[in-house]
């Protein structure tokens, strides 16, 4: 982006105002709007003057100007910056639309205390990511330069078959795996393919909310099915909806509940899945972690008619900020999504997907996931133990079999959806059960990410912060 559209808006030839002094008013707004902070450097004079096609003697005289009166410092060779020390007004907030508090404070800090859905960022092997990513860079050919095919990867979506054949009991080929830039970009792939407006899919209740928002958004009607400790109702879902053409489920840990779903439920979903034509969507956001004993069988593992799509993402077991998810599709609906991927998919960066291969087919992701089950079990208990040291009979945890996430049940009379609002504020990150349902309900609950919590006096000090808003 030019420094002309970033600060500038046009110039006006017409205006009785100098040229050279419209450039002074908008550098200098720049500069009281916190857009060009102390320090910044701008624009080599010359630079300028190509770039808005002006004498560059009208720019020298704008940056004298501006010289003179202490808002930029010319430091010779070194470039002109804004001046050091000079006081600015930080950018003035949106008065469009206000946000939800908790994308306020994520916006404003990518990492805080208990913040949900992100891995332990402490323990993940850099030194390894970064000598690959190395090797990967220095291998890079002229074609691998080119526009990244939209399917993927061929050596990723290979690495990816064979590692769900092996961790998960999935039986695929390279071609039904298709690599995609997060779950979004995962369910709205499948509602293109498979769906049309006006269609019916059961969601959990409570469920994940851009689930129901993305769907909602492509004009096609989610139907809310309650969970209970056995995950989803599915007979209550399929006699109340029996038009629908789709079920979106988290069968190895229920997003948010942490249940897992049981078997007959699987088979009874399966069942109707088969018998309706319909299809289901297995969300298999974290399902390698589970502490209680090994990991469940992916759902997809015992569709044998083909109606299971598993959607798998590696910003759990790496980290959110590679955008890297990947879609196992049934082997008759490979070329239907071929053809939709050519129109929805832009493909993800070639570079990223090939370190993540090498780091899957060396096997330094199944290394990294073992150590990682080990480790939060280690602070799921250690979190747990340092809150109700603190909180005690104000809350009650579901200690859940997996997970990354622990629910805090409170006891009192107390609203989730206002206590997390003044955690928030205090730079406690939290997400309030109530915001994860269709239907109201009585019971409130904290869902409090443990991943980075790193000891139990880490929790007991965050735990006292936490009693002090109640």
């Amino acid at each position: 982006m030019t420094l002309q559209s970033k600060h500038f808006s046009p110039l006006d030839p017409a205006s009785p105002e100098p040229i050279y002094r419209q450039i002074y008013w908008r550098f200098r707004g720049a500069i009281s709007d916190g857009l060009l902070a102390p320090g910044d450097r701008i624009p080599a004079a010359r630079a300028l003057a190509k770039e808005l096609g002006l004498a560059r003697g009208t720019i020298d005289t704008a940056y004298s100007l501006l010289t003179a009166e202490g808002y930029l410092l010319a430091r010779g060779q070194a470039g002109t910056v804004v001046a050091p020390g000079i006081n600015v007004r930080k950018p003035s907030a949106r008065a469009e639309q206000p946000l939800h508090a908790a994308t306020s404070i994520r916006h404003k800090a990518p990492v805080l205390p208990f913040q949900m859905a992100l891995p332990a960022l402490d323990a993940f092997p850099r030194k390894i990511w970064s000598q690959i990513g190395a090797r990967c860079v220095r291998a890079t050919r002229i074609p691998d330069m080119a526009n990244p095919s939209v399917l993927g990867l061929e050596s990723l979506r290979t690495a990816i078959a064979t590692y769900l054949q092996v961790a998960r009991g999935i039986t695929c080929s390279p071609a039904q795996v298709f690599i995609t830039s997060g779950y979004r970009n995962t369910l709205a792939l499948i509602a293109h393919a498979l769906l049309k407006p006006g269609d019916r899919v059961l969601v959990e209740d409570p469920g994940y909310l851009p689930t129901r928002q993305l769907l909602a958004h492509l004009q096609i009607e989610v139907a809310p099915v309650p969970v209970d400790q056995d995950g989803m109702q599915v007979s209550q879902g399929v006699s109340s909806t029996m038009d629908a053409r789709a079920a979106v489920v988290t069968p190895a840990h229920q997003s948010p509940l942490c249940v897992s779903l049981s078997l007959p439920r699987r088979l009874e979903l399966l069942e109707w899945a088969t018998r309706q034509q319909a299809w289901i969507v297995e969300d298999d956001y974290d399902g390698e972690y589970r502490y209680v004993s090994r990991p469940l069988p992916a759902l997809k593992s015992l569709d044998r008619d083909g109606r299971v799509l598993y959607a798998g993402t590696f910003s759990k077991v790496l980290f959110p900020g590679i955008r890297l998810s990947y879609l196992v599709v049934p082997p008759a609906q490979v070329e239907r999504f071929e053809h939709v991927s050519e129109t929805f998919l832009g493909g993800c960066p070639e570079l990223t997907q090939a370190i993540v291969a090498t780091f899957l087919t060396e096997g330094h992701f199944a290394r990294h996931i073992q150590r990682m089950r080990k480790l939060y079990g280690e602070r799921r208990e250690a979190t747990a133990r340092g809150l109700k040291k603190v909180l005690g009979d104000r809350i009650r945890i579901d200690l859940q079999p997996g997970g990354m996430h622990l629910i805090l049940r409170l006891t009192g009379a107390q609203s989730d959806r206002a206590l997390v609002e003044r955690l928030l504020a205090a730079g406690i990150y939290a997400e309030a059960l109530s915001d994860w349902r269709v239907r109201d309900e009585t019971d409130s609950a904290l869902l409090l990410g443990f991943a980075n919590v790193d000891s139990e006096e880490t929790a007991e000090r965050l735990g006292k912060r936490i009693l002090a808003l109640m």
